[in-house]
């Protein structure tokens, strides 16, 4: 929660000094923040119809797989390994 806190009070910092020095601000308007987030969602619905259509559980998916996605990571919290392709063992190219 504390890195959007800090980055809401970064934003309010630089539209005070914006609105000091007179600059319009370069960031999109709502609606366009409000569609971006509409793709993000979006994204996710093909991924939970494939796990409702194949019968494997999509609530906790939703919870963590999607809320990361959507969300992004959380402070402090290890990202999960990437997982590697089990013919790639020898690290040869």
């Amino acid at each position: 929660m504390m890195p959007y806190l800090l980055s809401a009070g970064a934003g309010i910092l630089v539209g005070v000094i914006y609105a000091l020095i007179g600059v319009r601000s370069p960031a999109p308007p709502t609606i366009a923040l409000i569609g971006l987030l509409g793709m993000l969602v979006g994204e996710q619905v093909v991924p939970v119809v494939k796990r409702l259509i194949a019968g494997e559980p999509v609530v906790a998916f939703i919870q963590t797989d999607c809320a990361r996605h959507v969300l992004g990571p959380h402070a402090g919290v290890a990202a999960p390994p990437v997982e590697s392709d089990p013919a790639d063992k020898g690290g040869k190219a």
